[in-house]
């Protein structure tokens, strides 16, 4: 560039030093705007509405995160913390993900979940993969057609990535037979509870945004208070149960688990519909939403009421203290938190009730769901717990005995049937009068929740004796007021103890309150983003990119 001399000057003019500091000043926030304006994927922070974004720039591609969440399988499931989360891999999930990448280039999205992994508790009905509810004795269990659930997935354009370990039939511990313990991916010495314990750790790793689990006695609740995630039981009946391998169908459901509210949410809507083949699901008919996303409300918890109770706290001091501390957020918020108590009979009675409704209906109605497999497989409650005394140690491929959820197998056989008159009181007169109890304690109160600790005390560890005496729904947590109720439970995020594990609130509605309790936990996860990767699980490369 040529300089043009000022007139008097034998040299050409030099900027001034405050034009050169201007214009650095300028750079600098080009720079800063640019950087702010650019978008980011995180694999481990993202949630669907970020993951469908990159989709949509031609950032990302369906096949391309396929390919992310199996290298963390890989890295902390098959080596690393060794989770032991994943039963089986989909043999056809990239090739799925292939053609739904080119779907959406010709046509364009089918839904939320189009091009979405999702992970499957093994309980749920595949065929085109075993479903063998952790089981050796359903080893290679072929269902004949997909579960309801799994249809609306697929139809949805989700990509069924793989099926994960559970307890043994959906009960007891965090381990099965056919897949051993599952560990808690934020302490591997602790539990990541049951029976979606492998949907839990699975979804807690990123192994998928999203995952599919069934809870009968806070199945989807503990493992995602465990591993701190959002984990949903919705309405009975919300959800078709067909081809879902039954534990007690009077209170059954299957829920989404996920990072964040808003996967949750976005979930939901694809899995809801009147199924037939389900007639558990007619009571949704016009209850339903197929878009839940829409409910989510940040300002949500402003002039709402919510109830505590407060029975199912004073176990552990650490985690009454982040329930404490949530309920000063809320407060904070502009909610209006009132205690509530339940009465003496029902807290002292609530487990003896369920496993009058539970033992019974399992007896019965395993042997309808056996019915459907080949002849190789047993066919009734009997016949698995003669099967299962053939093993009584491990083999070499790691199958490995599940002596507890046996031991139960055989009191299950043993309780009773469905005519028994203690059966029938529970059901007829037991359960209504809980609904009764806990909706016109909510009506009176006005409460659009009642909040409480899902687990009442941390995650216990894996090398802990077992207690004998022990008995599904004897714990000291509030879950199972859901199922016999049926209504609906989400479960947040609150916090951590101060050695790390995650501790979570629960949300409990009336039936089909899934949009305003999702509204409530949404505005309460924006309070406290409490979601954190587990230390032993974290990022790799090629996870994080700006575009």
């Amino acid at each position: 560039m040529t300089h043009i001399p000022l007139p008097g000057s034998d040299h050409p003019r030099q900027p001034s030093r405050l034009t050169a500091v201007l214009c650095l000043l300028t750079l600098a926030w080009l720079l800063t705007v640019g950087s702010a304006l650019a978008e980011s994927f995180d694999l481990t922070t993202s949630d669907i509405a970020e993951i469908n974004q990159a989709f949509n720039a031609g950032a990302l591609t369906s096949e391309q995160l396929v390919r992310l969440c199996l290298a963390r399988i890989q890295a902390y499931d098959d080596a690393g913390p060794k989770l032991h989360a994943v039963l089986m891999l989909n043999p056809q999930a990239l090739q799925r993900a292939k053609a739904l990448d080119a779907e959406r280039k010709s046509q364009g999205p089918r839904s939320l979940l189009h091009g979405i992994p999702v992970v499957l508790k093994d309980n749920i009905d595949t065929a085109d993969m075993p479903t063998t509810a952790g089981s050796f004795m359903l080893e290679g269990s072929i269902p004949p057609d997909d579960a309801f659930l799994v249809r609306q997935l697929r139809q949805a354009g989700a990509v069924i990535l793989a099926k994960v370990n559970l307890s043994e039939f959906a009960s007891g511990d965090a381990m099965s037979s056919l897949g051993g313990p599952t560990y808690n991916p934020h302490d591997t010495t602790r539990t990541p509870s049951g029976s979606s314990g492998g949907t839990g750790a699975a979804v807690a790793a990123a192994y998928a945004p999203l995952g599919l689990g069934t809870d009968t006695g806070g199945s989807v609740r503990g493992p995602s208070a465990a591993n701190g995630i959002v984990g949903l039981k919705p309405t009975h009946g919300l959800l078709s149960r067909d081809g879902i391998i039954p534990l007690a169908l009077s209170f059954d459901t299957a829920g989404p688990m996920a990072r964040s509210v808003y996967d949750v949410a976005a979930a939901l809507g694809v899995l809801t519909g009147v199924d037939p083949a389900d007639e558990a699901t007619q009571k949704s008919q016009g209850r339903s939403h197929k878009d839940y996303t829409k409910h989510l409300d940040e300002g949500a918890l402003k002039g709402a009421r919510i109830g505590v109770a407060r029975d199912f706290m004073g176990s552990d001091p650490e985690v009454d203290w982040i329930v404490e501390a949530s309920l000063e957020r809320m407060k904070g918020a502009g909610a209006t938190v009132v205690d509530v108590n339940l009465p003496k009979w029902l807290l002292e009675s609530r487990g003896e009730f369920y496993r009058t409704i539970r033992y019974r209906e399992f007896r019965a109605q395993i042997a309808d769901y056996l019915a459907t497999l080949g002849p190789d497989y047993p066919k009734t409650l009997s016949e698995l717990v003669q099967r299962s005394v053939t093993l009584t140690s491990r083999r070499s491929d790691g199958v490995m005995p599940n002596p507890l959820r046996w031991r139960l197998l055989k009191r299950e056989d043993e309780s009773g049937s469905l005519d028994d008159y203690d059966y029938l009181a529970v059901r007829d007169h037991a359960l209504p009068l809980i609904r009764g109890i806990i909706e016109g304690m909510m009506n009176s109160e006005q409460l659009e929740a009642i909040v409480y600790p899902t687990s009442p005390r941390r995650p216990s560890r894996v090398d802990r004796d077992p207690n004998p005496a022990s008995a599904p729904g004897s714990s000291g947590s509030a879950v199972i007021l859901a199922n016999l109720t049926g209504f609906p439970d989400l479960i947040v995020p609150a916090g951590f103890t101060g050695r790390g594990l995650p501790v979570s609130l629960s949300f409990l509605g009336t039936s089909f309150s899934e949009p305003r309790l999702l509204a409530l936990g949404y505005a309460f996860e924006k309070l406290t983003k409490a979601h954190r990767l587990p230390s032993s699980t974290p990022p790799l490369a090629g996870e994080q990119f700006s575009y």
